[in-house]
């Protein structure tokens, strides 16, 4: 899964994401879901959400 589609996303899954800081790199921050932030059913660049450490960015990968 490359966290595109909301339905597979859900508070307490464990994810890999992109922060806006680091959207030039592409490094990945890990961390569990707190709050999906994105409305819509799909995003090509990843559904957005909080993690519970507060960071925000867009799903990369579902481990």
């Amino acid at each position: 899964m490359n966290g595109t589609r909301r339905s597979d996303i859900r508070p307490g899954l464990r994810v890999s994401i992109v922060l806006k800081k680091d959207q030039r790199t592409g490094a990945l921050t890990e961390g569990i879901v707190r709050d999906i932030l994105t409305k819509s059913p799909s995003h090509p660049h990843g559904i957005k959400v909080r993690l519970e450490s507060g960071e925000v960015g867009r799903v990369k990968k579902i481990p």
